[in-house]
C-alpha cells in the first residue's frame, strides 16, 4: 500500500483529483488553440466545466446516498463521504448541457462540432482520479493470491488493484481518442467512449469488491449506468451518422444546382 499522504500534509487522493482536472483543462485549451476554435466558446466550456464539476461531485454523493437507501431503507437517507463516478458523470453532464442550452445563441460554434473533445478531457481526469482511489484504498477489487494482489491496511487479504486496472484502461482510451481527435478530426469519440467504457465498467464490476449497493435485477448501480452508456453511445453514433449523411446530401444538391446554373449561363452566353 502506498502512502496515504505526502509529508503527512497532502492527501494523495485530492492531489490526483487536482492533477486530473488540470490535465483535463490543459487538453481543452490545447485542442482549442490547435483547431482554432472560437476563443470565447473555449472560455465558456472552461467556466461551464468548473460549475458542472462542482455539481457533479454533489451528484456523486447524492447518487451514492440513494443507492445506500435503496439497499437499506432502515438506515435512513444519509449523505456521507462516499461518492460514485457514474452519479457524478450523469449530474455533471446534465448541468453542463443545461447551461449550454441557456447560452448557446451567444456562440457561432456548435456543441455537436466539439463533442469529440469532451471524452479526452473526461478520460484523463478520470484516469488520475482512479490513481487517487488507489492511494485512498477505495474502489478495490476482490481477494486474490496472484502477484497482482495489493494489501491495503484496512483489508484482511491482498486484493485486485482494480483502481489501477481502470486507470490503465482510461489512459489507453485517452491516447486513442486524443490521437483520433487531433490527427484524424474524428467526430465519434464520444460514442467510442460511451460504448467502450460502458462495456469495461460493466465487466470490471464483477472483480470489484468495494460494495456500493444493488440496483435493478441484482446488478450494481454502476452496471446499470454502464448499460445506459452503451445504449446512448450507439444511439449517438447513429444520430451523428444520419446528420452527416443529410449534410452531405444537402451539399451534393447545392453543387448540382450550382453546376446547372453555370451550364445555363454558358448556354446563354453562346
Amino acid at each position: 500500500m502506498y502512502p496515504h499522504k505526502i509529508f503527512g500534509l497532502f492527501y494523495l487522493y485530492g492531489l490526483m483529483i487536482a492533477i486530473g482536472l488540470l490535465a483535463a483543462f490543459a487538453v481543452l485549451f490545447y485542442w482549442g488553440k490547435k483547431k482554432k476554435i472560437e476563443e470565447k466558446f473555449v472560455d465558456f466550456i472552461f467556466y461551464n466545466g468548473i460549475v458542472s464539476i462542482a455539481v457533479g461531485f454533489g451528484a456523486a454523493a447524492l447518487f451514492q446516498a440513494t443507492y445506500n437507501y435503496i439497499e437499506n431503507p432502515e438506515a435512513g437517507f444519509k449523505i456521507s463521504g462516499s461518492i460514485t463516478f457514474m452519479g457524478g458523470l450523469v449530474g455533471g453532464v446534465l448541468c453542463f448541457l443545461a447551461i449550454y442550452f441557456i447560452f448557446r445563441k451567444r456562440f457561432k460554434t456548435k456543441l455537436v462540432d466539439t463533442l469529440s473533445m469532451f471524452p479526452c478531457a473526461i478520460l484523463i481526469a478520470h484516469g488520475f482520479g482512479r490513481i487517487g482511489c488507489f492511494f485512498a484504498g477505495c474502489c478495490y477489487g476482490s481477494e486474490t493470491e496472484s502477484f497482482l494482489g495489493v494489501q491495503f491496511p484496512h483489508l484482511p487479504a491482498p486484493v485486485h488493484p482494480t483502481q489501477l486496472y481502470e486507470a490503465a484502461f482510461l489512459f489507453l482510451m485517452f491516447g486513442v481518442c486524443f490521437y483520433l481527435l487531433m490527427k484524424k478530426d474524428f467526430r465519434h469519440n464520444l460514442s467510442v467512449y460511451l460504448v467502450s467504457y460502458g462495456i469495461f465498467r460493466f465487466l470490471i464490476e464483477y472483480v470489484r469488491a468495494d460494495h456500493r449497493g444493488e440496483f435493478i435485477g441484482g446488478i450494481s448501480p454502476s452496471q446499470f449506468w454502464a448499460i445506459i452508456m452503451v445504449v446512448a453511445g450507439v444511439a449517438l453514433f447513429l444520430a451523428l451518422w444520419y446528420m452527416e449523411k443529410k449534410a452531405k446530401e444537402k451539399g451534393k444538391v447545392k453543387e448540382e444546382k450550382a453546376e446547372m446554373v453555370e451550364e445555363t449561363q454558358k448556354e446563354i452566353e453562346e
